[in-house]
């Protein structure tokens, strides 16, 4: 099933939105009826050795890469990925979401555009803020997952970012990151759990906006790539994209 349309970066109003909560996205994404609350969710069953070798994982059939803050499906990553896929994978159904800036609301629209995607042949790659968004979905279907540079701590790392903001790579692209955000990035964060799927992490110990230690300690049972130097924007991704095929066993 095609995933939906999506736009550019939403302006959110001041008023609270009708969104599902956490609890209610977790059992949409693992095909199961939705739960009221955040207190419901349960993540899908999976191993929890850090050992998750490649030869015994299911071809990849349907990917979801998610950007981060501030960044869209024009990111620098995500064009080289979907150029990849389309070159050397062209039988992969790829989806890669302008995500609102309310992480409720993301995962929602994430939830909606995966419903019917088949949970043992498919996975998820995400940048920054869409690494942790990643790690969530991953949680709750039990998919591999691809984090890069991904954020630990996104709601102590956000909260000064409380207000209007622009788009990376459009300025003219103005929307705002509001107080309330805080809190659902917190009802999302599952650093405190053991991973379903397997992980695969690239860290440049020379990002310069995220901490390559906490990234690390994060997500030990991960097969980290660490890099001497490097961006956060990951500069030499082109040259990564071999191995996170391989990882993921791309169809």
């Amino acid at each position: 099933s095609p995933a939906p349309k999506t736009g550019r970066l939403a302006v959110e109003s001041g008023a609270k939105s009708d969104m599902v909560c956490a609890g209610e996205l977790g059992a949409a994404l693992r095909g199961t009826p939705r739960r009221p609350s955040y207190a419901g969710v349960t993540p899908a069953k999976g191993s929890n050795s850090p050992a998750h070798p490649t030869e015994n994982a299911m071809t990849t059939t349907h990917l979801l890469y998610l950007h981060g803050f501030r960044s869209s499906p024009q990111s620098a990553k995500a064009r080289r990925m979907a150029a990849y896929v389309a070159q050397h994978h062209p039988a992969v159904h790829w989806w890669c979401p302008q995500l609102p800036p309310s992480p409720r609301a993301a995962m929602d629209l994430v939830a909606q555009g995966i419903a019917t995607w088949p949970r043992a042949t498919m996975a998820v790659v995400g940048s920054s803020l869409g690494g942790f968004y990643a790690s969530w979905v991953a949680r709750h279907t039990g998919c591999p997952s691809v984090l890069l540079n991904p954020a630990v701590h996104p709601a102590r790392d956000l909260a000064r970012h409380i207000g209007e903001q622009t788009a990376w790579h459009d300025p003219a692209e103005r929307f705002f990151f509001l107080p309330e955000y805080i809190a659902e990035l917190q009802a999302l964060s599952a650093e405190h759990t053991l991973p379903v799927g397997r992980e695969m992490a690239i860290i440049a110990k020379g990002d310069e906006v995220l901490d390559w230690q906490e990234m690390v300690a994060r997500y030990p049972a991960a097969q980290q790539t660490l890099l001497e130097g490097g961006d956060h924007a990951l500069s030499d991704f082109e040259d990564h994209l071999p191995a996170v095929a391989q990882f993921l066993q791309l169809a």
